[in-house]
């Protein structure tokens, strides 16, 4: 009998998915919901916090929105043309959704110019260690590991938890009218349409997985994808607790490299 997965029912339940997806979102879902309902984006939802907090966040964040083309184009050179479904389908997703991506990076800098953070200090400002290592992270895990497992960790994972907070965050129209009316809309846009959206792309990584691992994969491969989503949920509350605990922010020349470290000098 064919372990190869083509899905039958609804692309966002979660029971058109083989009972070892179903497992490991169940297993994950504790780590995904200490990101999503993050004490910052309760607090950004309220409009609570400091301009120290808000910037370091769309500071220490921005590599990962502006390198977020790039971890696809890693995943992308994994992907060999007619080889399974599961490939053939990553190759339509990635090459989309590129672009989307890059969009995406132009509404975050208008958010953060709204939010009274300069361009030099989004393009050229210091990034803090303990933000930074998740771009690390995500670079590490999609230039090294499997395509299933670095869609895992970006595609699946983090956007995934993004739609979730960025929900959270819109719920309210509190944060949005922190805004003057003619700069609201722009200021806006990365979050709504991460609210609204985007919410499939996740759910399209999932089927990709999930097309590429099969109905029975191996437990070892299993616990792999499993550990790739916990740990991008990890980075990302490190990435939100620094943010949560800033009183300053001080503008400085990043090092001319600033794309990561080569992978072998990392160890997730």
């Amino acid at each position: 009998m064919s372990d190869m997965f083509v899905r039958q029912g609804a692309l966002d339940d979660i029971h058109s998915y083989p009972a070892w997806a179903q497992d490991l979102v169940a297993n994950c879902a504790q780590a995904r919901s200490r990101v999503a309902r993050h004490e910052l984006f309760v607090r950004m939802r309220d409009a609570a916090l400091d301009d120290s907090q808000m910037s370091t966040f769309l500071v220490g964040v921005w590599p990962v929105i502006e390198q977020f083309p790039q971890y696809m184009a890693l995943n992308l050179l994994k992907v060999q043309y007619g080889r399974t479904r599961g490939h053939d389908e990553a190759r339509r997703y990635l090459i989309r959704n590129i672009r989307v991506e890059q969009n995406h990076a132009d509404h975050w800098l208008e958010w953060a110019l709204a939010s009274g953070v300069t361009r030099d200090d989004l393009l050229h400002g210091e990034v803090p260690p303990e933000t930074h290592a998740l771009s690390h992270w995500c670079w590490h895990t999609c230039e090294r590991d499997s395509l299933a497992a670095g869609m895992a960790a970006t595609n699946y994972a983090i956007e995934g938890v993004t739609g979730d907070w960025s929900t959270l965050v819109c719920s309210s129209d509190a944060y949005e009218q922190v805004f003057a009316a003619d700069v609201r809309a722009k200021a806006m846009k990365w979050l709504k349409l991460h609210a609204k959206y985007d919410d499939t792309h996740p759910w399209e990584a999932l089927e990709i997985i999930c097309a590429l691992m099969g109905t029975n994969p191996t437990a070892r491969g299993v616990e792999l994808i499993r550990s790739r989503v916990v740990t991008s949920y990890s980075y990302m509350r490190l990435t939100l607790d620094h943010c949560l605990d800033a009183k300053d922010i001080v503008s400085q020349p990043m090092p001319l490299d600033s794309r990561p470290y080569p992978a072998e000098r990392i160890r997730a």
